[in-house]
């Protein structure tokens, strides 16, 4: 299973929100939680977007979003998790991050 993040997605992931693409795998190495399925009427996709929130190796905590596909992991967006994602995280049964 591959980690795919598209050029496009890169650049939004560099310019928008300050993550690299080191960030992202490091995340998807440390996670710990379960991933969720995103359920916001917004935010549908198909196949269904992903997400977990873990931290880089530095401990900053990233909530990464993605589609799985074809036996890789598609990267829609990485950003630095706030209380507000956390809390909507850990209610939906995420672990502890």
């Amino acid at each position: 299973m591959s980690i795919v993040i598209s050029p496009t997605i890169r650049d939004k992931l560099a310019l928008k929100h300050n993550v690299t693409t080191e960030e992202v795998e490091q995340c998807f190495a440390n996670r710990n939680g379960e991933y969720i399925e995103e359920t916001r009427a917004t935010h549908q996709t198909y196949p269904v977007t992903q997400y977990f929130i873990a931290e880089t190796n530095f401990g900053r905590k990233l909530k990464v979003c993605y589609v799985p596909e074809h036996g890789n992991l598609y990267i829609k967006t990485a950003f630095e998790a706030g209380p507000a994602e956390i809390h909507r995280y850990l209610a939906a049964g995420g672990k502890t991050v």
